[in-house]
């Protein structure tokens, strides 16, 4: 199975699970892709052709001698894939054999030249997962030769010595090679299933249809979705489907990852139905610095002042009743969220008692970058903070004057915590031990492109 993984790299990059959930996302490999696959590819492949060849019977006299024959070293100087419009990848490998025959009294080495041309096919199974198969595969064989330095043999010993190899070889390299290849398919199940977004949540990518293949790309349809406690998240509207256009990302990448506006949404969804975005802001009353405290406060509401002539605790507590929006427009990517935050403070009897309660709206810019196979942000605040008194309990609040102590208190809290959340990222379409290399993040009308190269490290 190891020796699977490295010249499978390409197709199991290619095959997400499958499913028909929207929103989207889009896996597009691009030619680049193909000589880092041919080139990790060609140490498991050439152990994959070190085969078993079975002893030829030589007549020795009026008695059929039996021959062992054993394939000493499989050198593959050329191993080359493309893409094949509307079919999948084409193989071409030319490798040179070295067979070693124990005859007698002499042992006998040759050396054999095959090409192998193949072609592998992606498809959808019964279950609709992913299924790679061979389904053409011709070997081409040269004259075998005797290497220098060997016994000298008689061509009525080469020619059946040789015959009966590429009978062998034309059987079992072409079976090796699809072995090789469908055990890829459990390889892939490490596409299927859920990868974790926060303690409580995952996410589960699915392919939505076969792909799409030209002769410079192969492109995939892939479904996100979000569950929150196992359920799905569902956004209000139904999701369009994504078609990531042609030409976007960094020239000559090896993939192309889209991410639809719906897919942004839904994990801001997510976030507000978790309760994530909620967070208490607290401060140390003894602390030089704390301005949570009704002192700092009753300085401009004498109310809170008349009502605690000693310095209290205050805390705010900020609450996401609307789910935020992301705006994705071209080399920007924007989030306002529009909490409710409450402001208490501890009273006598160690109770909290509400003060007042203003509605903000905060419009956040969002930066956004890779980490190995996640999607990461960062936030900060664009504009002033608007504030809107929603109730009190301590009289006329002047919000121009509760302002710039608000914002004071409010916002770096809420940016670490924001900055938090969004760190953890979110993993895109990935298998076991593959990451993103030096990936750049472009923001475009509507969705996310990441370009990159890829890595498989076992």
């Amino acid at each position: 199975m190891a020796r699977a993984c490295g010249l499978g790299l390409l197709l199991a990059l290619l095959l997400p699970v499958v499913g028909t959930s929207l929103p989207g996302t889009v896996v597009r490999l691009n030619e680049a892709v193909l000589s880092y696959v041919s080139e990790i590819g060609k140490a498991p492949l050439q152990q994959a052709l070190q085969v078993t060849v079975p002893y030829f019977l030589d007549w020795n006299g009026e008695v059929r001698q039996p021959t062992r024959i054993q394939i000493s070293n499989v050198h593959v100087p050329q191993f080359n894939l493309k893409f094949i419009a509307d079919l999948g990848i084409r193989m071409l490998v030319a490798a040179n054999f070295t067979f070693k025959v124990f005859r007698v009294p002499e042992p006998l080495e040759l050396t054999l030249p095959v090409v192998l041309l193949a072609d592998a096919t992606v498809a959808q199974g019964s279950i609709r997962t992913p299924v790679v198969t061979i389904s053409a595969c011709f070997p081409l064989f040269n004259n075998a030769a005797v290497l220098e330095g060997s016994a000298s043999v008689a061509p009525g010993l080469l020619v059946p010595v040789q015959k009966h190899i590429k009978a062998v070889l034309r059987n079992k390299l072409c079976l090796s090679i699809s072995n090789l290849v469908q055990g890829l398919n459990v390889h892939l199940g490490t596409l299927i299933g859920l990868n974790p977004v926060g303690p409580e949540s995952q996410i589960r990518y699915s392919m939505i249809n076969v792909p799409s293949i030209t002769k410079d790309y192969i492109s995939l349809d892939i479904s996100a979705v979000l569950f929150l406690l196992g359920k799905p998240i569902v956004l209000p509207v139904e999701a369009s489907h994504f078609v990531l256009p042609a030409h976007v990302g960094a020239e000559g990448a090896m993939a192309t990852v889209g991410l639809s506006q719906d897919l942004f949404d839904s994990a801001l969804l997510l976030l507000q139905k978790a309760g994530a975005l909620n967070l208490d802001i607290t401060g140390h009353l003894k602390s030089e610095d704390n301005l949570l405290n009704t002192s700092m406060l009753g300085q401009l509401i004498p109310e809170v002042a008349r009502q605690f002539p000693k310095p209290m605790p205050v805390a705010l507590k900020v609450r996401l009743g609307a789910t935020p929006v992301a705006t994705l427009r071209t080399n920007n990517a924007t989030i306002q969220l529009q909490p409710f935050v409450e402001v208490q403070a501890v009273a006598s009897n160690s109770a909290f008692q509400s003060l007042f309660s203003f509605d903000v709206v905060v419009n956040l810019s969002l930066q956004l970058s890779m980490s190995k196979v996640k999607l990461q942000g960062t936030t900060s605040v664009l504009g002033d903070i608007q504030l809107t008194v929603a109730s009190s309990n301590v009289g006329f609040i002047n919000a121009n004057q509760v302002r710039p102590l608000m914002d004071t208190l409010f916002q770096k809290p809420l940016l670490d915590h924001l900055d938090a959340l969004l760190g953890m990222g979110i993993a895109l379409p990935n298998v076991v031990n593959l990451h993103y290399v030096n990936p750049e993040v472009f923001v475009y009308e509507g969705y996310v492109v990441i370009s990159s190269g890829l890595s498989y490290q076992h």
